[in-house]
């Protein structure tokens, strides 16, 4: 009997253990964690700029440096997120090819964001508004708005939005003229030497040049138009990173002051 009931207790354990065990069931799988933010690779910026659009862009005479509101934007970005940045000067209507081929990674060149160019480029997100003035010489009356420039002589920047309403003028009236230049300074030497009626360009350029360089000799007029003209910094379409890294630089540098100061330096 006793040899009986050691049996049965041994085989009530072991029916115990059994169950015990099928209760657990699998192990747990560890809680998935959250993917880390992927860290910036980037550690140098090729930049293009088109640097004689002062005082965006300009060469300092003294030393050869890049120097201007642009410059010292992408620089304080490159600071701001630990990134070296290399400017490659060249004409405005090379940067968009430049980056489509990847020779920059990059630009900054008051490049306003327009819809046909964000069909072939990401922009940055807009870091300077703008917007157009008309300017003549400094004796010229009766023109104020575009629509006194009908029948002139008009002067632009080539690849810029000055240039696009300037067309834009002589497809409602064919027997305006438009000349085009590689640089707005040459727009400007040809309104003064008489060979142009009118310049169209953005106005903080078009500001700086009356006071810097012809204020008794060129005057601006009317009123600032495509007052909705934000710039922003190309990329090559789909550089997700690189994007990214512009946006949260520039960010940074707008929440500690810096853009103001910059600001501040070339505009007040």
């Amino acid at each position: 009997m006793k040899k009986f009931l050691s049996l049965l207790l041994i085989a009530m354990l072991a029916i115990g253990m059994l169950a015990v065990a099928g209760c657990g069931g699998a192990e747990e799988e560890p809680a998935q964690q959250e993917p880390a933010a992927e860290e910036n690779t980037i550690s140098k910026l090729v930049v293009g700029s088109e640097t004689a659009y002062a005082p965006f862009e300009m060469v300092d005479d003294a030393t050869g440096d890049y120097i201007g509101f642009d410059m010292d934007i992408i620089k304080a970005i490159g600071e701001a997120m630990e990134v070296e940045v290399e400017i490659r000067s060249m004409e405005f209507t090379a940067l968009i090819p430049a980056l489509q081929n990847g020779q920059i990674d990059c630009a900054i060149s008051a490049m306003s964001i327009t819809e046909e160019r964000s069909q072939v480029v990401d922009f940055s997100d807009s870091y300077f508004d703008a917007g157009l003035i008309i300017a003549v010489a400094a004796d010229t009356e009766g023109i104020e708005t575009l629509d006194d420039l009908k029948g002139k002589v008009l002067a632009a920047q080539i690849g810029t939005i000055g240039a696009d309403a300037c067309v834009a003028v002589k497809a409602e009236d064919p027997a305006t003229e438009v000349k085009t230049y590689d640089h707005v300074g040459e727009a400007f030497m040809e309104l003064q030497k008489g060979g142009a009626d009118a310049v169209v360009n953005d106005m903080p350029v078009t500001a700086y040049y009356v006071k810097t360089e012809a204020s008794d000799k060129v005057k601006m007029v009317g009123e600032v138009f495509q007052a909705d003209d934000h710039y922003g910094m190309p990329v090559q379409k789909g550089d997700a990173e690189t994007l990214t890294l512009l946006n949260e630089g520039l960010a940074k540098i707008k929440a500690d002051g810096t853009y103001d100061e910059i600001y501040a330096k070339w505009f007040e």
